[in-house]
């Protein structure tokens, strides 16, 4: 996997993500290319130490792999123009664009590999969603694992609109994350603490719950409990949420995401 070709069509800050996650793991730099038509978008490639090219067609020449890292409204017009061939492995990562108008824009044999990551991989702190269609072999999803490996961790869907899940859980996740982190140090504000104290016990608090839930030693549910003595603080906070709906609440809003993408889906699929 090592030795496979790896261009980059859209230079921006997610493609740069996983360029550097892929050197960092020891891949070749001279196996990896980016275009980009923004100048600064290929210098800020360019200083990684990878190729770089102004030109989508110069740049996939002869590529093994050909990762699309535009924005999903420029997709069609982006893909229409690249001269794929049926043997290239072709990763998008451009939220809500089906595979059926990626084959359509491309060649209905051409191997896919859709994915939704989120906002994190920037740290090298992501998850993200993958599904491949039928035309994709083993060694194509193990090196779609690969690259997109290289900013966090991957996991493999069994059906493509499950990626609209994906998107409402994961892709949208951090969101909900910050608003809490919002409504926490407002709170904290609100009860006397500077803004500073406030924010450093959120994000710290957010931080260490993170870790402890990843070690996967409890569930979150049995962790929540492990906290919760009777009577006590925890207790009267947590039922307070329960009253207010919150867990209906998040349900809902995730839901809402959910279809969200699958509208977006059916738009791009008509476009």
């Amino acid at each position: 996997m090592n030795h496979a070709t790896i261009a980059f069509v859209g230079a921006g800050n997610m493609a740069r993500s996983l360029i550097s996650g892929l050197l960092a793991s020891g891949y070749d730099a001279a196996r990896i290319r980016a275009s980009d038509p923004s100048a600064e978008q290929r210098s800020a490639a360019a200083a990684l130490g990878v190729t770089v090219a102004a030109d989508n067609a110069a740049a996939i020449a002869a590529a093994d792999v050909v990762v699309l890292a535009v924005k999903p409204q420029v997709m069609g017009a982006v893909t229409t123009a690249l001269p794929l061939g049926r043997e290239q492995l072709v990763i998008s990562i451009a939220a809500g664009v089906p595979i059926a108008s990626i084959e359509r824009w491309s060649s209905a044999a051409q191997p896919v590999v859709r994915c939704m990551p989120n906002t994190p991989a920037l740290l090298g702190a992501g998850i993200t969603g993958l599904y491949a269609n039928p035309a994709v072999g083993t060694a194509g999803r193990a090196l779609a694992e690969r690259i997109l490996g290289a900013a966090g961790r991957t996991v493999w869907v069994e059906k493509e609109d499950q990626l609209d899940a994906v998107t409402a859980v994961s892709g949208s996740g951090p969101a909900y994350f910050f608003y809490l982190m919002e409504a926490m140090i407002e709170a904290g504000q609100a009860l006397g603490l500077s803004k500073a104290v406030a924010e450093e016990l959120t994000l710290e608090t957010a931080y260490g719950a993170a870790l402890m839930a990843r070690q996967r030693d409890a569930e979150p549910g049995q962790l929540r409990r492990n906290v919760t003595s009777p009577g006590g603080t925890t207790e009267r906070a947590l039922s307070i949420l329960e009253d207010a709906g919150v867990r209906r609440s998040v349900a809902a809003a995730i839901g809402g995401a959910a279809e969200r993408a699958r509208e977006l889906a059916r738009e791009f699929a008509q476009s």
